[in-house]
């Protein structure tokens, strides 16, 4: 049910909030607040690819003067890193337009597609890494200019570092799950690339396998993330929530005056928006037009109370009898 429109909270606690953070339901802001946060996700894609982008060039130029297969490794991830940027930031765009007649929901569903062009990303760096460090032990080649290399490896570090802390914040920000999951990822790639100076550091030491077997752990560390990536991606994917979501979801609908029980309660993420069903219990003595108060004060609590929350669809049902009889037999749970 449609939130009412030029709703206010009484009282000088509420004037207050309205001042620091104004707020409206209707379709307009709505639709404004998505195109600003997907505006907010698109920047941060674009300053972290450059970053990216930046620190894998120099790395790979110390990669051909030194031959560090370690430090490869380490240079094509950041590179997978920074090109998981183009889909992300492809996805943030398309979660702008608008529904539509077929696409009723909208677009925000190409930000979850988008997660699985980045697992693919991961698999192929972890691919191509693994491959050249197995064939480096196969074929000693001598790494030169280890000083060069450990640089690079710190400037790797630094770099991920501080495009994981710029799209974690945004990203929790602007409630994207996608694009923290990205920071996350980038700082494992920063803790990768300090590996890269310990192999330089057992190089300079005497173990000259010590590139290549630094190069198989950043291998697994790879790995590692592809599965944690890939958990998130499916996850998104089913449909499903943090229970503690659910929780909330429930504890608001109890809180509200008039509701007597609370039903199923379903939630979905869409890109980064998060929205709900509800069925409520309600006095079976009550006029539509107060059963529809109801369910409108349910919904605009909702929409107060759990973040990013943009949709929430309170479905009323009177106490008493099964009134549901007629379709009962097609919506019993499987």
């Amino acid at each position: 049910m449609a939130t009412p429109h030029g709703h206010h909270h009484g009282g000088l606690r509420g004037r207050l909030r309205e001042l620091v953070a104004p707020h409206s339901h209707d379709a307009a802001d709505s639709v404004d607040q998505a195109l600003e946060t997907s505006a907010k996700g698109i920047r941060a894609l674009v300053l972290s690819l450059a970053v990216l982008g930046v620190t894998a060039l120099l790395q790979g130029l110390v990669v051909l003067w030194t031959g560090s297969v370690a430090l490869l490794g380490d240079t094509l991830h950041n590179v997978a890193d920074a090109l998981t940027a183009v889909p992300l930031a492809i996805a943030f765009s398309l979660g702008r337009r608008p529904p539509n007649r077929r696409y009723t929901y909208g677009y925000g569903r190409a930000e979850d597609l988008a997660g699985v062009v980045v697992v693919l990303f991961i698999v192929g760096s972890s691919a191509l890494a693994g491959y050249q460090a197995v064939d480096r032990l196969l074929h000693p080649r001598p790494v030169d200019h280890l000083l060069a290399v450990g640089l690079a490896g710190v400037l790797g570090f630094v770099g991920n570092e501080l495009v994981a802390q710029y799209r974690i914040r945004v990203g929790r920000e602007i409630g994207s799950a996608a694009l923290v999951a990205d920071g996350l990822h980038a700082r494992t790639d920063g803790f990768t690339s300090l590996a890269v100076v310990l192999g330089a550091a057992g190089v300079a030491l005497g173990w000259e396998q010590a590139d290549p077997v630094v190069g198989l752990l950043i291998t697994v560390a790879i790995l590692s993330v592809l599965r944690d990536a890939a958990r998130q991606v499916y996850r998104r994917l089913m449909d499903a929530v943090d229970e503690a979501l659910v929780d909330q979801v429930e504890a608001v609908l109890r809180g509200t005056p008039g509701v007597r029980e609370v039903g199923v309660v379903r939630l979905r993420w869409i890109g980064h928006a998060l929205r709900a069903e509800a069925e409520v219990v309600l006095d079976p003595s009550l006029t539509l037009t107060e059963g529809h108060a109801i369910a409108t004060d349910a919904e605009h609590r909702l929409l107060h109370e759990v973040r990013r929350l943009t949709s929430a669809l309170i479905h009323a049902d009177p106490e008493g009898r099964e009134h549901h009889e007629v379709t009962a037999h097609h919506l019993r749970e499987p």
